[in-house]
This record gives C-alpha cells, sequence and structure tokens, in this order.
C-alpha cells in the first residue's frame, strides 16, 4: 500500500492522503513490436472499493485534487520503487493541476522527469479548460509528453485534442478490436488517424 507520510506537501493534503488505502499496478505499453516495452501506464488501485466508485465519491466532493497528487506522487514512488526505466504514463484528470508548491515539491523529491514522464488526460469527469492550459505550460516547461487517453470515449475527443494538442492520442479499445477482420473500421480508422495528425 501507498503512504504519503514522508512527502513534501502541505499538512491539509497529507491528511487527506492519508484517507486513502490505494495501491498502484503498472500495465505495459508495448512499441509496434508487441515485444518493447515503451512506458508503463501507472493504475490506481483501492483497497476498500473499485477506482470508478472512488472517483465517483470524490468527484461529489470536490476534492479530486487529492487524487490527482496521490497518483502523481504514489505511482512514482513504486515506479521507482520497482526499478523500472521505460517511459512512465501517469493519469491526470482534464479538471486539475499542480500549485506551484506541488510542482516544485514533485520535482524537489523525484527529480528530472524530462524526456520520462507522460502525462495522461484522462475522458473523465470533466474539463476545465483554466486547468487544461495551465498543465500544457507546466508540461512543456517541465519536456513532459502531453498524452490523450482512450481517444473516442466519454470527454476523450477532437475539441480535446484540439485544446491540449498533445504528442500522443491513445484509440479507444471500441474502435480498434477486432480491426483485422473490419473493412470498416480500417477505413474509420485510417481517417481518424488522418484528421488527428492535421488537428496536431
Amino acid at each position: 500500500m501507498i503512504y504519503f507520510d514522508d512527502l513534501p506537501l502541505d499538512k491539509d493534503i497529507l491528511v487527506a492522503l492519508g484517507e486513502l488505502r490505494i495501491n498502484y499496478v503498472f500495465q505495459p505499453i508495448f512499441q509496434a513490436d508487441g515485444k518493447t516495452i515503451y512506458a508503463r501506464e501507472a493504475l490506481m488501485r483501492p483497497v476498500d472499493m473499485p477506482v470508478m466508485e472512488l472517483i465517483e465519491k470524490y468527484t461529489k466532493e470536490d476534492r479530486l485534487h487529492v487524487l490527482e497528487i496521490a497518483t502523481f506522487f504514489g505511482a512514482m514512488q513504486e515506479y521507482v520503487l520497482r526499478g523500472y526505466t521505460e517511459h512512465i504514463c501517469l493519469n491526470s484528470f482534464p479538471s486539475e493541476y499542480f500549485t506551484m508548491a506541488e510542482s516544485k515539491a514533485f520535482s524537489d523529491y523525484f527529480g528530472d522527469l524530462s524526456g520520462l514522464g507522460i502525462i495522461e488526460i484522462l475522458e473523465y469527469p470533466y474539463i476545465s479548460e483554466h486547468a487544461c492550459k495551465l498543465k500544457i505550460q507546466a508540461t512543456k516547461a517541465q519536456n513532459l509528453k502531453v498524452a490523450i487517453d482512450d481517444f473516442g470515449d466519454g470527454l476523450s475527443n477532437m475539441d480535446l485534442v484540439k485544446l491540449m494538442s498533445p504528442d500522443i492520442v491513445k484509440l479507444d479499445r471500441s474502435l480498434i478490436s477486432n480491426i483485422d477482420k473490419d473493412k470498416k473500421k480500417q477505413e474509420d480508422v485510417k481517417k481518424l488517424v488522418l484528421e488527428l495528425h492535421l488537428s496536431t
């Protein structure tokens, strides 16, 4: 289980983080060869309830920022402990951003993630253009990549692509499942890839 006690964060945030009982697992993301791991996506796994239930609860309580902090600091702790060296994908709500103090605490604690970190913008629960703009500035300043997660599902659409100008767009499984047997899906994805290329 992830512990947050020794992190250089404000007391209020540490108290809120202390209420969480969560772990992280890492989903490998492979290169096109299907063998080489390009990145590891950190996925939150609460001990007491399903992850979407936790997110819904914190959305209703207006405490998504706590989960954002937990994901970045908690997942990085686990990533370092496991000795991973590939890119790390950190899921980020399109409504949240770090304060200057939180960004500094993250950099002081984990060092420079330049060229290593990928911030994945989730397809839920809601978008704040203000948060997205600040996130873009922060990721550019720190030389981090931005990815749109599960494009074609939820809020992950062309509007979000245009807002975030991502380096990576991850297509939702619904768009590519059984694509090898489905000519219409093949044509649709070709058109979509071209549209995405022209938009970024």
